[in-house]
């Protein structure tokens, strides 16, 4: 039999589970802001802050394209070693975002699949081999290229992600959930209570980038809905 503490731990864990806790940025360890700033902008991030204060705090902001996570650098930021930091950037197609890189003048390697696992690692290239995986198998396919302090970053290709890691959303991938959410709609609809259909497409939408399987998704949606009219006064 459980005490009193063991049951109230799990009931906060728990609920600690329903809470969502989105990455909002990560920092890395840069020796010169002003250079690093101009190579992030120079790979076409997007700059968000660049905030100095009288204390000799720094804090610069840049956001990849499509994601919704930012990178920051600056000035007693951070403990860690400048160049220490490594990363990975997920692509739907590995060979145009290596060839933008090139466009944009960054030094970035070959595409590649690797021989054993974690060889992605290896600045040496050991186990490294040249070109993209078989068939373009999703999570296999990488290149790499580094920061001026010698922050790594792995573009790795994801075309269909592993179950309950959601979806990278991009045109292709939206309008086939568009599509999904209107049929499920269409099922849902002739039962369910009045609403506005946007809501429930929202939703179903949502849970679906979130891991959810369509299934799962549109029960969430019917939730959402009824919760909804649950809470409209009287």
């Amino acid at each position: 039999m459980s005490s009193p503490n063991t049951q109230s731990e799990s009931a906060t864990l728990l609920r600690a589970r329903t809470v969502d806790l989105k990455l909002e940025a990560v920092v890395i360890p840069v020796s010169d802001v002003d250079r690093a700033k101009q190579f992030y902008a120079g790979l076409g991030w997007r700059l968000d802050a660049d905030f100095a204060f009288d204390n000799g705090f720094r804090v610069v902001q840049f956001t990849p394209p499509g994601s919704a996570c930012s990178v920051q650098f600056g000035n007693k930021m951070t403990p860690a070693a400048p160049g220490s930091a490594h990363a990975y950037l997920v692509v739907s197609g590995i060979q145009d975002a290596h060839d933008e890189l090139l466009t944009r003048g960054v030094p970035v390697s070959e595409v590649f699949h690797v021989a054993k696992p974690g060889a992605q690692f290896q600045a040496d290239g050991t186990d490294r081999i040249s070109g993209p995986a078989p068939a373009h198998e999703s999570y296999r396919s990488y290149a790499t290229f580094n920061d001026p302090d010698g922050n790594g970053w792995v573009l790795q290709e994801v075309t269909t992600r592993l179950p309950g890691r959601g979806l990278s959303l991009d045109v292709a991938t939206l309008t086939e959930l568009l599509r999904e959410a209107e049929v499920r709609h269409g099922e849902y609809a002739p039962t369910a209570p009045k609403h506005h259909w946007s809501a429930w497409y929202a939703s179903e939408i949502i849970a679906r980038l979130n891991g959810r399987s369509p299934d799962e998704a549109a029960k969430d949606a019917a939730r959402h809905i009824d919760a909804a009219r649950d809470h409209v006064p009287a």
